[in-house]
């Protein structure tokens, strides 16, 4: 996902829905953020753990924890259900090289004030799966 706003590449990725499954929470935001269709093959990558600040009334930092799946999906993307936040902020699904979208993302913590607060964890998530695919192309 590409995010103007930020200048930054993320993974699809949002909450929870009260009571749903895990696997199917990450299909659902998968498909609205997206548009991918035909998901399959889905393992566990790892769980990414934080506290970051949260500026909102009676609080002063959130806890999160991002359960975080490798899978395949049709290469064609079908239409995406952003939420208007989403919209808003000019986030998009795209297809790039990751050492491309590392590499970018990386400039923009050192040269950006606009970066959004999920991009060190996610320029983390996607050296560790371009680390990965690395060593699985070499077996």
């Amino acid at each position: 996902m590409y995010t103007e706003r930020y200048e930054d590449y993320s993974l699809p990725g949002g909450g929870l829905d009260e009571g749903e499954d895990m696997i199917v929470g990450m299909m659902r935001e998968l498909n609205e953020e997206t548009g991918a269709t035909g998901i399959q093959n889905i393992k566990p990558f790892g769980i990414y753990e934080e506290y970051r600040p949260w500026h909102k009334t009676d609080y002063d930092v959130q806890h999160m924890i991002s359960y975080c799946y490798t899978c395949k999906v049709n290469e064609t993307l079908g239409d995406s259900s952003l939420e208007d936040y989403e919209k808003g902020n000019g986030m998009k699904a795209v297809w790039i090289d990751i050492q491309e979208a590392i590499a970018h993302n990386k400039h923009t913590i050192a040269t950006s004030d606009k970066q959004g607060m999920s991009i060190l964890r996610e320029t983390y998530l996607l050296t560790l799966i371009a680390a990965q695919l690395n060593n699985n192309n070499h077996l």
